[in-house]
């Protein structure tokens, strides 16, 4: 209920040396009734075949008659290479930590999968969402490198991904946070939501993105759709954010404070969402309040001025939005 869906797929997959055996059984949640069980055995190497074999399985026991184009797409492998889909998986489990460690961590596996696969789209679109955090947590020893690297990275992801909204959509961060390609980027939300409009991340990424482009009502529209088809996303903290930033920008301080204290506290100690919120009580007259927040920030980044604000700030295409961030954090106390 809690999901909005009808079907649940629960099961395992175990490894005992070189063989493997995934368990599944699918359930109509609306009446607890068990459509499908079945196990698959078969040697590490043939992984993805197994997953195959599941997945058309699940697929007729659904919709028997569902279009042979559904189902290939819904049997897309990400690569070809069972040791670059491991460094993948690796990269996946530490990606969204946010420290200097993870991060290097993170980035450094998604690099060995490219090594491994030069054509792992998905690969390429992680790395440079690690570039994302890195500016997010003000780690960007060389700025012009990582923004030059984030480019190259999202560009082989696009070229190689065009046809995959999650590798789309993942990009799409990146061109708008870190190269600060606010068309680029809302054309590739576009083409992945027009792919799937099923992938939560890409109705995120483009609700970020047009609250970027000056459209915070159509941005906050966009991420209610994520959160609604994924209420349980391991991203939701920073959609929570993106709606805070949403009715910062439409004036709404007060909703944007209650957005915002839900991201920090997922993200007490990540300094963007301590500004926003800092600026949105600020904005609200809630001065005590805002002192606290900006008083953790400069804890946490000491260094940080109104004159170097747009290091780590999201890209604002109209001059007005920005220029309204920095009268907030003015009032909020950072410093010239």
């Amino acid at each position: 209920r809690e999901l909005g869906v009808r079907y649940v797929l629960e099961g395992s997959v175990r490894k005992s040396g070189n063989r493997v055996r995934i368990t599944g059984q699918l359930i109509d949640a609306t009446t607890g009734a068990n459509l499908w069980a079945d196990k698959f055995d078969g040697d590490l190497a043939d992984i993805f075949d197994l997953q195959d074999e599941v997945t058309a399985s699940v697929v007729c026991a659904i919709i028997p008659k569902l279009d042979e184009a559904e189902i290939a797409r819904a049997k897309r492998k990400p690569t070809e290479s069972l040791a670059a889909y491991e460094y993948y998986l690796h990269g996946l489990a530490v990606v969204d930590i946010m420290t200097g460690e993870a991060n290097a961590e993170a980035i450094r596996l998604f690099y060995k999968a490219i090594e491994l696969d030069p054509e792992f789209a998905l690969a390429y679109a992680l790395a440079a969402h690690c570039i994302v955090f890195r500016k997010i947590l003000r780690l960007m020893a060389d700025p012009v490198e990582d923004v030059f690297e984030s480019r190259r990275l999202t560009r082989r992801a696009i070229d190689l991904g065009k046809d995959d909204a999650v590798v789309l959509a993942f990009a799409s961060f990146a061109l708008a946070y870190v190269n600060g390609d606010l068309d680029e980027a809302d054309a590739a939300c576009n083409r992945a939501l027009a792919l799937n409009t099923n992938v939560a991340l890409a109705w995120a990424a483009g609700g970020l993105v047009k609250i970027g482009l000056g459209d915070a009502e159509q941005g906050i529209s966009h991420v209610a759709s994520a959160m609604r088809l994924s209420p349980c996303d391991p991203h939701i903290s920073w959609w929570h954010h993106f709606t805070a930033y949403g009715h910062f920008f439409l004036g709404r301080y007060e909703e944007a404070v209650k957005w915002e204290e839900k991201a920090l506290s997922y993200f007490p100690d990540v300094p963007m969402c301590l500004s926003l919120q800092a600026a949105n009580l600020a904005m609200a007259g809630r001065f005590e309040e805002s002192r606290k927040y900006m008083f953790r920030l400069r804890q946490l980044a000491p260094t940080l001025r109104i004159s170097n604000l747009g290091e780590t700030l999201f890209v604002f295409r109209r001059p007005q939005d920005f220029a309204k961030y920095v009268e907030a954090i003015r009032k909020a106390g950072l410093p010239e």
